[in-house]
């Protein structure tokens, strides 16, 4: 997943929850979706940022050693600015990106 190009909001939008609802008929089965995708993109955006954050990681723990390092703290000034995982999900959500299936319904056929 490419978090660079994500079209969601990096602010809070009020959304209508009649187009969050479309993908599953249900509101509350639309928020479980959203908040297990989100789960997952942010495990994966937390493992992306803990590998480049790894490169600056000292072997040693004497506070004496520890400086300011411009390339780190960009690293994470970037991240602080993606979209949060939930608004990636709302926006994957909307534009039909996400896969839903749900097993009960599918035994019931």
């Amino acid at each position: 997943m490419s978090f660079k190009n994500s079209t969601a909001e990096k602010t809070t939008v009020t959304r209508d929850t009649i187009d969050l609802e479309k993908s599953t008929d249900n509101i509350y089965e639309s928020i479980v979706l959203l908040s297990k995708r989100s789960n997952q993109l942010n495990v994966s955006l937390k493992e992306e940022l803990t590998q480049k954050l790894q490169e600056f990681a000292s072997t040693t723990d004497n506070l004496e050693e520890i400086f300011e390092n411009r390339e780190q703290i960009e690293i994470s000034r970037f991240y602080e600015r993606l979209p949060k995982p939930v608004a990636i999900a709302i926006e994957e959500l909307l534009e039909d990106k996400i896969y839903v299936r749900n097993p009960e319904v599918e035994e019931e056929n």
